[in-house]
């Protein structure tokens, strides 16, 4: 994903930053609690698409 994209996609949710974890292939809102996918190089940032984190994970993403 293009960092300067990146920079301008914000929670739908929250409106907080998205931090990109490559491993899973997901944008993280630690606000909301939720990680949205990356599907074909789009994130998808529909709040019904996305799954919840959980306490491990977030701590995971600090």
């Amino acid at each position: 994903m293009d960092s300067k994209l990146l920079e301008l996609l914000v929670c739908p949710v929250t409106k907080g930053p998205l931090r990109l974890d490559r491993e899973r292939n997901e944008l993280i809102s630690r606000s909301a609690r939720l990680a949205y996918p990356i599907r074909d190089g789009i994130p998808i940032l529909l709040e019904n698409e996305a799954r919840p984190l959980s306490d491990d994970e977030l701590a995971a993403a600090a």
